[in-house]
């Protein structure tokens, strides 16, 4: 997510709050103002995947938001306005905490562009390269996200650890799921077979694939 995308993303989920405040009433068995369920529901996990994507899990907006905006009450989305309105001073300010991994995140796009534009122009091998460039990359930065140590100490020294074995340290940390491990797998061997010359052993449908496939992990496994 590039950081304009950010605001105006924020901006949407403030303005669905303020929907959701004009649907307030007072008929239920506490007497509480609540909200629409519908509408709630949807602010809650909009706001949630924007809160981890941008912050992460463990960072107090995305905590808080989660625990204190759950039932459906009118000052609970009260609440979750405050903290995103928070949130938003932050990004807006450049006091952003994980302000490395949306530049980052922009740079892997810009790489991914790249990487689309040699496809369009039928250079599937360049694209290949490029884009398994950009996910390795991105695997190497999760793997410091989450204290993983990127280098391997071996007889004759320490060496940089290669992407398969921080892909595979990634799934044992619970980063992410043995699908994207498998995933990640396959689109390394694709790299592979690209950058040692085995240009017959894909086609260029397998690597639209696989740049639509890196641009979503990397979306959903921000750094």
């Amino acid at each position: 997510m590039k950081l304009e995308e950010c605001s105006k993303r924020l901006d949407e989920i403030l303005t669905l709050s303020s929907q959701l405040l004009a649907s307030a009433s007072t008929k239920n068995e506490y007497d509480a103002p609540s909200v629409d369920d519908k509408l709630f529901y949807k602010f809650r996990t909009s706001s949630l995947s924007f809160l981890q994507r941008v912050f992460g899990e463990n960072q107090a907006y995305y905590i808080d938001f989660n625990k204190e905006v759950n039932r459906g009450y009118k000052y609970e989305v009260e609440t979750g306005i405050g903290i995103l309105e928070a949130a938003k001073e932050e990004i807006n300010g450049g006091w952003i905490f994980t302000v490395k991994g949306l530049v980052s995140a922009e740079i892997f796009s810009d790489f991914l562009e790249m990487s689309q534009y040699f496809l369009d122009e039928d250079y599937k091998d360049a694209a290949a390269v490029i884009a398994g460039g950009a996910l390795e990359a991105h695997i190497r930065q999760l793997c410091s996200k989450y204290n993983i140590s990127t280098e391997i100490q071996t007889r004759v020294g320490t060496r940089p650890k290669k992407a398969d074995m921080m892909n595979s340290d990634l799934v044992k940390t619970g980063v992410y799921s043995k699908l994207d491990q498998k995933n990640i797998t396959s689109w390394l061997d694709l790299r592979n077979k690209a950058a040692h010359g085995k240009y017959t052993e894909y086609t260029k449908e397998q690597v639209t694939l696989f740049i639509s496939g890196i641009r979503n992990f990397i979306a959903y496994n921000p750094v």
